[in-house]
Order: structure tokens, then sequence, then C-alpha cells
């Protein structure tokens, strides 16, 4: 049942952005990007560690907001400078989530 809470929170998180429909300024484009990936990366984490039974709650709560406070500084920080260092952020999170994704379909086949 654990595996299942990580996605069925996303759906969730999901429908009630849908639901709402709020919008955002574009000058919060960069942020969004960057925190939807954070998350999803952490999710998907949290599956593989849980299909290979090492799952520990701290260390997903902990990765989590690590990785969401970290790319959002990042982000603000190449705002400032005006570097697009938001797409190191990008660029890191959809490697580790194909990777994620390519390990539970491994786990599954």
């Amino acid at each position: 049942m654990t595996l299942w809470l990580p996605l069925i929170g996303l759906a969730a998180g999901v429908l009630l952005g849908l639901a709402f429909r709020i919008t955002l300024p574009i000058e919060l484009a960069r942020y969004t990007a960057v925190g939807i990936l954070a998350a999803l990366d952490s999710i998907l984490g949290a599956a593989r560690a849980e299909l290979e039974g090492h799952f520990d709650a701290r260390i997903f709560l902990s990765g989590f907001y690590t990785n969401a406070i970290l790319a959002g500084a990042l982000t603000f920080l190449g705002d400032r400078l005006g570097i697009d260092l938001y797409l190191v952020a990008l660029f890191a999170f959809g490697w580790r989530i194909f990777q994620n994704v390519a390990v539970i379909r491994r786990h599954f086949l």
C-alpha cells in the first residue's frame, strides 16, 4: 500500500490543480517548472526505493525539501545574475526521473 500512496497523492494534486484553475504570473513559470520536477523526482525516487525495499520516510522528506529549496535557490540566483541556471536543475531532475522510471519499469518486467 505504501507504494501507491505517493502516486495517489500526485494524482490528487493534479486533479485539484485542474479543478481550481489557479493562474500564476509568467514570472513564476521557471519556479513552477522546477518545483514540479523536483516533486516528481522525489515521488518517483520514493516509489523506486519502496520497490527495492529500502524506503525511509525521513530520507524522502529531507530529499523532497532539499531538492525543492536548492532548485528554487538556483533559479533565483540565475534570475539575479541574468543566467538561465534553472536549466541545470531541469536537466538534473529530468535525468533522475528517467533513471527512476527505467528502474521501476525493469522491476515490473
